[in-house]
């Protein structure tokens, strides 16, 4: 199940984005390494060691995103002085019901029956922790998916792709590719918002002067 699509297309060299600390990703996520990795950033990954339970399913999705992500980062930072940690953390809303990720193919199937043809939100909480300071937000991104039928579920389950993404999906995988429309950050949907990701760094300084800034060529003007 290949994942075709690219941040900034084919396009040339992307500048290195010049930070005031080393960057550790408080993920073991190859999808929020990869839009970090191409938009320019060099950084170390970590994968945290908190104890990440399914959220309940009427939690706050703002609330409860923001919480994790910072959890994260922070369990990362504390191992690590004098760096910038940055932690993600993903959820799947549909109808004000968390859906986190499957247990198993059964349940990825009954996620995906449930979704076919419906909007749900994607809400991902970003956080910043370590020597330049602390932030943490939250991005929103609207998703419409198309009337897929019970043989595709059944195939992209078969793959194994959905088993490890919060509701049982990954927008980008071919030759699923779930989602009829979104609006909002498409990369928010993928696992990790560049808009807000380089907002909340703005916020606590961590570029250096003169050096690039990351723009989000996925981002459609909508969320938090």
């Amino acid at each position: 199940m290949s994942s075709a699509w690219r941040l900034y297309g084919e396009r040339g060299s992307i500048p290195v984005m010049d930070i005031a600390a080393p960057l550790r990703l408080a993920s073991g996520s190859p999808r929020r390494a990869r839009i970090l990795r191409e938009a320019g950033f060099v950084f170390e990954v970590e994968q945290s060691r908190i104890d990440e339970r399914p959220p309940p399913s009427r939690a706050d999705p703002d609330e409860e995103a923001t919480l994790l992500a910072a959890t994260k980062a922070a369990d990362v930072a504390k191992r690590h002085p004098g760096e910038l940690v940055l932690g993600a953390d993903t959820l799947v809303v549909l109808n004000d019901r968390v859906l986190g990720k499957p247990g198993g193919a059964s349940d990825a199937i009954a996620v995906l029956r449930r979704l076919r043809g419906r909007t749900h939100r994607v809400v991902t909480g970003v956080a910043l922790d370590g020597a330049l300071g602390r932030a943490a937000g939250t991005r929103t991104t609207s998703v419409t998916f198309r009337r897929y039928t019970d043989d595709e579920i059944r195939q992209y389950v078969d793959s194994g792709a959905p088993l490890d993404k919060a509701g049982s999906y990954g927008i980008q995988d071919d030759p699923f590719r779930p989602a009829d429309s979104i609006l909002g950050c498409y990369l928010n949907v993928v696992g990790l918002p560049l808009c807000l990701t380089a907002e909340l760094m703005e916020h606590i300084g961590a570029f250096k002067p003169g050096s690039s800034r990351p723009v989000c060529p996925h981002d459609r003007g909508t969320g938090r």
